[in-house]
């Protein structure tokens, strides 16, 4: 079987059923045209003025803006963070917390990438950006000699997938990489089976719409040429790449995506979350912390095994 069950507890699955009642009060994100995106993400950032945030240092790696949080001592491991937002809102500020959960539990440093967003540049020029940002952590000298783990969640699992797709080009660089850590990802941009099949009640996301946002994100294209990889990064060779964690919910419209993607990537452990709607692990629910807990003590081991012998 290439994915597990997750096994929540009876407590944690009536507390997820109990918060998804109120997931299906809220409208569900759409992708329609430009300018709602737009909107959102003002408000996103006018938000984080007045957040208190972690003591982050912003650079430039290359020309592309990436935030970086440090642990205390020095860093046993670098994190690769790709946010995740529909490609068209959110950015490196937004994963924070997520990733100072990362710091403080795994003892590394946290590179996001702040991306374009695909508002103003095509999906492609996302993808350009965080494999440049990704060969410059890797060459860099600062973090030379440590592992790396790559993390994405939703458009940004897409991304470190066609990322990691993309290093293949560089393997001196590739082979820096022990991990990759997936959570609901996006690997067919024309669509898989459970995203074509998603119905009205879907929670969080606009379900019916999903498919035509995906069209309106890659214009011009038939569905064949977004089948293509690294573009739609089910359909590449993933032999080589790192062993990966993934999981997604067994609400997620994107449900496809994560398993068929596991049954074709060798070392891959894919994980289907019961009663789990996309996003789960923002959301205060126990079932979400322990994925958190379990992602983040299997980043350690992931390290520590290259520490031992002293390569990936």
């Amino acid at each position: 079987m290439p994915y597990k069950p997750w096994p929540a507890s009876e407590p944690q699955l009536a507390e997820m059923r109990r918060f998804n009642k109120k997931l299906a009060w809220l409208p569900r994100f759409k992708i329609r045209n430009r300018v709602t995106p737009r909107l959102i993400q003002a408000l996103l950032r006018a938000g984080q003025v007045f957040k208190r945030s972690p003591v982050a240092q912003t650079r430039l790696a290359g020309n592309v803006p990436v935030r970086i949080l440090r642990p205390l001592g020095k860093p046993k491991g670098v994190v690769l963070d790709i946010h995740g937002g529909g490609w068209v809102i959110g950015n490196a500020q937004m994963d924070d917390d997520l990733n100072l959960g990362m710091v403080n539990a795994c003892d590394v440093a946290v590179v996001s990438v702040d991306y374009r967003l695909a508002v103003d540049t095509p999906v492609a020029g996302l993808m350009d950006d965080c494999l440049a940002a990704a060969r410059w952590l890797l060459s860099a000298e600062e973090f030379a000699g440590l592992p790396v783990v790559v993390v994405g969640e939703s458009a940004g699992g897409h991304l470190a997938a066609a990322t990691l797709l993309a290093l293949k080009q560089s393997p001196e660089l590739l082979q820096r990489v022990c991990g990759a850590l997936l959570y609901y990802g996006v690997y067919d941009l024309s669509g898989t089976p459970s995203v074509r099949a998603a119905g009205p009640h879907t929670l969080l996301l606009d379900g019916p719409g999903m498919v035509e946002a995906l069209r309106l994100l890659t214009p011009g294209l038939s569905d064949e040429e977004r089948r293509q990889a690294p573009l739609s990064p089910l359909y590449g060779d993933f032999n080589g790449l790192p062993p990966a964690l993934m999981w997604v919910g067994t609400l997620d419209p994107l449900k496809d995506d994560t398993l068929l993607i596991a049954e074709r990537w060798p070392g891959a452990e894919a994980y289907l979350v019961p009663e789990a709607a996309h996003g789960f692990i923002h959301f205060p629910l126990g079932v979400g912390a322990a994925v958190l807990e379990h992602s983040r003590a299997w980043i350690l081991q992931r390290i520590q095994a290259v520490s031992a012998v002293g390569e990936p």
